[in-house]
């Protein structure tokens, strides 16, 4: 499976088998994280085996079950953090996909379990990437139109399948709030007004790069 496959195969996944994820695909996604987080300065760290982060009324309240292994999404303090972990956080999942695994992303309903992982000074936990082999492979979100979240006249045939692509990314209570325009080569991309729309952009533009080919455009 490739990322584009993955992307149009990878739906939100709230309920997971009491499977352990195998060694060589554990292996696999710390070597991912690891290049995450020396690439951007991140501090993502893969937590397994871990019950109590989704064994409480928060993870029931979020319709969650079975969830034992997640990514803690942390890196140090700044006003992009949250739009570099939406980015580096959805480049994991997509590729936890193409390993055969599935994943959620969680802002609230879990409980922080501060032994399961490291936030050092300066540095802020996000949220969290549920992770494991899901009891289904969950179902497609409604999305916007094209026309609605990117805005470009005469636009290149890798503007609108950048477009496309963003269009299948996960959103909080799948708002896609974020819009992409275009002058020239410069792909200017703009989080709305909400709850996580930071992350979501940071989500979004990673689908973009991945539909549109990152050496079609630069980002503004």
């Amino acid at each position: 499976m490739d990322i584009i496959e993955a992307m149009q195969k990878r739906h939100s996944v709230r309920s997971y088998l009491d499977k352990p994820i195998a060694a060589d695909l554990r292996e696999k996604l710390q070597a991912e994280i690891k290049s995450c987080n020396a690439e951007e300065g991140l501090n993502f760290q893969l937590v397994t085996d871990e019950e109590r982060a989704f064994g409480g009324l928060m993870a029931h309240y979020g319709k969650f079950s079975g969830v034992k292994n997640y990514v803690a999404l942390v890196g140090k303090k700044a006003p992009d953090l949250q739009e570099r972990v939406g980015y580096f956080g959805e480049r994991l999942a997509l590729y936890a996909q193409t390993l055969g695994l599935n994943t959620c992303w969680v802002a609230l309903t879990y409980k922080k379990v501060k032994s399961a992982f490291t936030v050092g000074t300066g540095e802020k936990l996000v949220c969290v990437l549920a992770i494991g082999y899901g009891s289904t492979e969950g179902v497609a979100h409604n999305s916007k139109s094209a026309a609605q979240t990117g805005g470009a006249q005469n636009a290149p045939g890798w503007f609108a399948k950048g477009v496309e692509a963003a269009l299948l990314a996960p959103t909080a209570m799948n708002q896609q709030k974020f819009r992409f325009s275009l002058d020239g080569r410069t792909v200017h991309a703009e989080a709305g007004n909400g709850f996580y729309t930071k992350i979501d952009l940071g989500i979004a533009k990673y689908h973009f790069e991945v539909g549109a080919g990152k050496e079609n455009f630069e980002w503004a």
